[in-house]
């Protein structure tokens, strides 16, 4: 139903029923639904009952509302109020939805006058303060896509809440003033409270990372650079110290800035994170999220009993998700991959409901060519035995490596590479160059409802203007007969090979374009199937 269909919101309605009515909203990861919060006040003895389906924190609400209404000012009725949260089917979880009961209960006392739309989305502490709640974020998003625009939130949540386009954002500290301004008879006095004031965690900034500290690694780089323009997935094999880690926390700083749409979504999953610092503004630059090859399928993908959490995968929407020593995390983990890298989201299913995260990132993985990290070239200093190296290698599992577009071979550094400190170009310079090429992507896949090379669907390069010539066709025919790449290795053969052109500044990829992303492909497979 739209919004403009819908009964007007109302906190007093004098009737029989005695019926007070105020709206929140509940999330299941970050998908929020508009939830009814009714309260009646009956005859019965004394008690306060609540309904809907509320989790343990939620049942708890009633002693806090309790203590929060007479430190405010204006205590709560002493008959019997139950309080229905609708629709029931769901299950309604966090400190949320305080403040809309309180609105509700009062209106039901007839404490505070009617009011059209308000959607109150705060916590309440027993001295009466209005608090944030993790989730603030998506809970207004979900509300201004119902058409609920007037939206109440902690002074400490507003800039947060601010950010969603559409929404008009009220704030306050103390319950008392939210009484005030809604017609109760009471005059707030002035509130000073710690507990009511938006904290902002202080960080020292470190030192900015730049590509032209790395030295050498022409190839590497430049598998760097296609990765940046095409939003293409990569991995870097090589010794210890040759680099490859630096690589990787430097492919942000030559990405493009992050779109409005992506921006807003990645806040969002950072709202939902316990211990996160205050969001004040969206984010420009991409995420970088590096999780220990310790953690936890949990971690990587999400989880959690009760609420669901965002895990890695899903921090990192709109960026890099960078996995060091990739052969050392565990196979089961590293195969949970699979489904968010075609699809871009993670799925989380539970008993009750199932819960949906963006997770649109590009996938870099650093690891060693064996145990001890020196099996490559001639292999003499290497200590592993051909088993080891075997065992090692099937780690990283064929299905998860068909999906990384670029596997390149980071070699060791020459006294030669550590002298030529001044010929490294910097991130602004390839940044300069992956924008051009973001744009050129742009104009060419906007028919098509696409925005980068790496989304393109092997059906569409049928299409004339997004055919490669007939030279380049027949080298990755010969590839995929010989069994060198996979059907799905096809596709994306042809996108990094597009995106080289778009580099290049070409119009369509040549032959010596697609040879070149299919040797990136195959670069540290030795030609195997990948």
């Amino acid at each position: 139903m739209e919004p403009s269909q819908q009964a007007p919101v109302t906190l007093n309605v004098k009737s029989a029923t005695r019926i007070g009515r105020s709206y929140s909203v509940a999330l299941t990861g970050m998908k929020g639904q508009m939830v009814t919060v009714e309260a009646d006040i009956g005859n019965a003895l004394p008690g306060f009952t609540l309904l809907g389906l509320p989790d343990q924190s939620l049942q708890e609400a009633k002693d806090r509302i309790r203590a929060a209404a007479r430190n405010s000012g204006l205590d709560l009725t002493r008959r019997h109020l139950t309080v229905n949260l609708t629709p029931a089917s769901i299950h309604k979880r966090g400190s949320v939805f305080d403040l809309a009961i309180m609105m509700a209960a009062w209106g039901a006392d007839y404490a505070v006058r009617a009011e059209t739309g308000p959607v109150f989305l705060a916590a309440l502490g027993l001295d009466g303060s209005l608090q944030s709640a993790p989730g603030i974020l998506p809970a207004v998003m979900a509300a201004v896509d119902a058409g609920y625009t007037d939206i109440v939130v902690a002074k400490s949540s507003e800039v947060e809440a601010q950010l969603v386009p559409g929404a008009t954002v009220r704030a306050y500290q103390h319950l008392a003033e939210v009484a005030h301004d809604f017609g109760a008879p009471i005059e707030p006095a002035p509130y000073s409270g710690a507990a009511a004031r938006p904290v902002v965690k202080e960080h020292t900034a470190g030192p900015s990372l730049d590509l032209a500290e790395i030295q050498g690694q022409h190839e590497a780089r430049w598998a760097l650079e296609i990765a940046a323009a095409g939003g293409h997935n990569l991995v870097l094999q090589g010794p210890p110290g040759a680099g490859k880690t630096m690589l990787a926390q430097r492919l942000t700083t030559i990405m493009p800035a992050m779109e409005t749409t992506i921006a807003l979504e990645h806040a969002a999953i950072q709202s939902l994170s316990e211990g996160r610092d205050m969001t004040t503004a969206l984010p420009e630059r991409p995420p970088f999220e590096a999780p220990h090859h310790a953690a936890s399928v949990s971690a990587l993908i999400g989880g959690g009993s009760g609420i669901v959490r965002p895990g890695a995968v899903s921090k990192a929407h709109g960026g890099v998700l960078f996995l060091d020593e990739a052969a050392e995390f565990r196979r089961q983990v590293l195969d949970t991959l699979r489904q968010p890298l075609e699809t871009g989201k993670v799925m989380l299913h539970r008993a009750r409901h199932t819960v949906e995260f963006p997770a649109a990132f590009q996938l870099v993985m650093a690891t060693n060519p064996c145990p001890c990290g020196y099996g490559y070239g001639t292999g003499k200093a290497c200590r592993c035995t051909s088993l080891q190296r075997r065992r090692y290698a099937a780690k990283l599992s064929g299905p998860l490596l068909d999906r990384v577009d670029l596997q390149v071979t980071v070699e060791s550094l020459t006294s030669q590479h550590l002298a030529a400190r001044s010929s490294a170009e910097s991130s602004a310079q390839v940044a300069a160059r992956v924008t051009r090429a973001v744009e050129r992507a742009r104009h060419r896949l906007e028919p098509y409802g696409l925005r980068r090379n790496h989304q393109v669907p092997l059906q569409l390069f049928t299409q004339p203007s997004l055919q490669v010539t007939p030279t380049g066709r027949r080298i990755l025919e010969e590839a995929l007969d010989a069994q060198q790449i996979s059907a799905r290795g096809y596709g994306r053969v042809l996108r990094v090979a597009w995106t080289i052109a778009d580099l290049l500044e070409v119009d369509r990829p040549s032959a010596e374009h697609v040879d070149m992303a299919l040797y990136l492909r195959l670069n540290t497979s030795g030609g195997q199937y990948v």
